[in-house]
C-alpha cells in the first residue's frame, strides 16, 4: 500500500499522511508535459517541482518511504511504479481539478493497481456540505454561504451574530490611499540549492512560446525567484503578512498603485493553493493576532471573508458546474486575447503595468485581475476561454479549479451561475481607485476622439451590444438609464469608436 501525493497536496497536516505511519510508503509524481499543456510562467512551474522536491526531501527525512518519479507523464511514471510494486493499493485524496480523478483511477488500474480516492481535506468545506447548501439555497449566492461558513467554523462570531453586528465590512474596505501610499515589503525567499537547480531546469525545458505547442514561458520576463517553496517558508510568510500588511489590508484592499504590486495583500494564495498552509491555519493565526492586538476588524473580517467565502465558494461552484462551465460564453463572445496580454505592449498604462507585473512574477492581486485585466476583456468581448487560459498559465496560484469559475463567471460573465450582474466599468472606477490614469498617454475623460480611453467606448459599446441581455437585469437599471441619454449620433461614435479600439489591439498598436 502506498499513499499518493499530488503536487498540490504537499501536507502532513491533513488527509492520509497525517494519520500514517513514518514507515509507510509515499508516492510522487512529476508529470512533466502538463508542463507543456499551458504557456505556464516559468515561476509557477519553478514553485511546483521545488515545493514537491523539498516535500520529498522533507519526508524522507521523517523516516517515509518515497518513490519518487519524474517522468514525461503520469502514465509513464506509473508503468515504472508497479514495475517495482506490481499489483500495489494506491490511496489519493481527491484531485481538484475536473475528471481528474477518474483519469487517475483508470491510469492506475491500466497498470495494475487499484485506486482510493478519498476526501480532499485541505478545504474547509466538505463537497457534501456544500451540496447541501446548493440544494437549499435558490439563488447559490456567495453572501449566503459565506454567512453560513462563519457560523459552523465559529470563527468572527459572537453566539449566533457576528462580531461587531455585522456580516460584511466591504464599505469600509475601497479607500483609496494616496500617491505617495509605501506599504511594507513582503519577505522574499533566497532560492536555496533545489530551487536553484530547478529554475535553471525550468529555463531550459519549458522555454516554448505562447503560440503553439509545446507551450512554454518564454513570454515572461522574470525578476528573481521568491516565492515559499516549503511549509516552513509558508509560515515566515504568513506570520510577515500577519505582522506588516493586515492592519492596513482592508481599506486599501481594492486600490491599485503603478509603484506597489503587493501593497498589503497576503501573497499566500500560492502556498494554499499548492497545501503548504492549511486555511484554517492561516485563518486561525489572523484571528489569534486579531484579539492580541486588537488589529482593525475590517481588516481582519476582509481577508477571512477571502479564505473561507470565496475560495472555498469558488472550489465547489467549479465542481458543480463543470465540464459546462469551462465553455460557457453566455453573451457570445467571440474576439481573440489581444497579444499585450502576453508582451505588455500597450499605450495604456493600467494594462501595461499589471501585465508587466504578471511577466515579471506572475502576480497581480484580484481586483487589477478583475477590474482591469477581466473588464477590458469583457468590454473588448474575448471568448471567455481564451482569458481563462492565460490566466491558467500566467499566475503562480493559478489552477484550473480557481480560475475558472474566477474568470469564465466572475469576470467575464459567462454564464450567470452566481454573478449576479457583469463587472465591466469605464475609466472613472480605474481612475478612483489607481494612479494610473495620470500619468496615461489616454484621456481617462473623453470616450470618443483623438486619445480618449478605450475603457469608456468599450465600456458604453458592451452595454449597447449586450442591450436585450442584460437591460432587465435590475443591478443594470441605472447604468441602462445613462444609456437612454444618448442619442443615435453618440452611440454610433461609440461603436466606431469600439471598433477602432479592436482593430488597433488586434494590430499591436493600442
Amino acid at each position: 500500500m502506498a499513499i499518493w501525493v499530488l503536487g498540490d497536496q504537499l501536507t502532513t497536516a491533513v488527509g492520509p499522511l497525517s494519520r500514517a505511519d513514518t514507515d509507510e510508503r509515499v508516492l510522487m509524481i512529476e508529470a512533466h508535459d502538463f508542463a507543456r499543456r499551458h504557456a505556464y510562467h516559468p515561476h509557477k512551474l519553478a514553485l511546483v517541482f521545488s515545493a514537491m522536491r523539498h516535500f520529498r526531501d522533507d519526508l524522507r527525512e521523517a523516516g517515509y518511504d518515497v518513490s519518487y518519479h519524474e517522468a514525461e507523464s503520469f502514465d509513464d511514471a506509473l508503468k515504472s511504479y508497479f514495475e517495482e510494486c506490481p499489483g500495489d493499493e494506491l490511496t489519493v485524496m481527491k484531485p481538484a481539478s475536473y475528471g481528474a480523478a477518474d483519469r487517475l483511477t483508470d491510469l492506475v488500474e491500466g497498470h495494475g493497481g487499484s485506486l482510493e480516492v478519498v476526501t480532499n481535506e485541505t478545504y474547509l468545506c466538505s463537497e457534501e456540505r456544500f451540496d447541501e447548501f446548493a440544494e437549499g439555497n435558490e439563488e447559490f449566492d456567495h453572501e449566503s454561504f459565506y454567512r453560513m461558513m462563519r457560523r459552523e467554523t465559529g470563527y468572527l462570531m459572537d453566539g449566533e451574530e457576528p462580531i461587531g453586528g455585522e456580516w460584511n465590512l466591504d464599505d469600509q474596505n475601497q479607500k483609496f490611499p494616496g500617491t505617495e501610499y509605501e506599504s511594507p515589503d513582503p519577505t522574499r525567499f533566497e532560492p536555496d540549492g533545489i530551487t536553484e537547480e530547478v529554475i535553471e531546469w525550468v529555463a531550459e525545458e519549458f522555454d516554448g512560446s505562447y503560440e503553439e505547442y509545446p507551450y512554454g514561458g518564454a513570454w515572461a520576463d522574470s525578476e528573481e525567484f521568491f516565492w515559499p517553496v516549503t511549509g516552513d517558508e509558508a509560515e515566515v510568510a504568513l506570520e510577515s503578512f500577519v505582522d506588516d500588511r493586515l492592519p492596513e489590508f482592508g481599506p486599501y484592499q481594492d486600490a491599485m498603485l503603478d509603484e506597489e504590486w503587493s501593497l498589503n495583500h497576503a501573497l499566500l494564495s500560492s502556498s494554499i493553493n499548492l497545501g503548504l498552509l492549511h486555511p484554517a491555519r492561516v485563518v486561525e493565526r489572523v484571528l489569534d493576532a486579531y484579539v492580541e492586538r486588537d488589529l482593525p476588524l475590517n481588516s481582519v473580517e476582509g481577508f477571512v471573508r477571502q479564505v473561507i467565502g470565496w475560495r472555498e465558494f469558488m472550489r465547489h461552484v467549479y465542481r458543480y458546474d463543470m465540464p459546462d462551465l469551462a465553455d460557457a460564453n453566455q453573451l457570445e463572445a467571440s474576439e481573440d486575447l489581444p497579444e499585450f496580454y502576453w508582451t505588455g505592449e500597450t499605450d495604456m498604462a493600467c494594462l501595461s503595468d499589471v501585465v508587466e507585473s504578471v511577466r515579471e512574477r506572475g502576480y497581480s492581486h484580484h481586483i487589477e485581475r478583475l477590474m482591469i485585466l477581466s473588464n477590458f476583456a469583457l468590454t473588448y468581448g474575448v471568448e471567455p476561454r481564451q482569458l481563462n487560459e492565460w490566466f491558467h498559465a500566467a499566475y503562480v496560484d493559478a489552477y484550473h479549479w480557481v480560475t475558472t469559475p474566477n474568470v469564465i463567471e466572475m469576470g467575464m460573465y459567462g454564464s450567470g451561475v452566481f454573478a449576479s450582474k457583469p463587472y465591466a466599468s469605464s475609466a472613472n472606477y480605474i481612475d478612483k481607485m489607481s494612479d494610473h490614469c495620470s500619468g496615461c498617454e489616454y484621456a481617462k475623460t473623453k470616450t470618443v476622439g483623438e486619445n480618449a480611453c478605450p475603457f469608456n467606448a468599450l465600456y458604453w459599446d458592451f452595454l449597447g451590444r449586450n442591450e436585450e441581455r442584460l437591460r432587465d437585469n435590475y443591478r443594470m437599471s441605472l447604468v441602462y438609464g445613462h444609456w437612454d441619454d444618448k442619442d443615435t449620433e453618440e452611440r454610433e461614435e461609440i461603436a466606431e469608436r469600439a471598433g477602432e479600439i479592436r482593430d488597433l489591439a488586434a494590430s499591436g498598436d493600442l
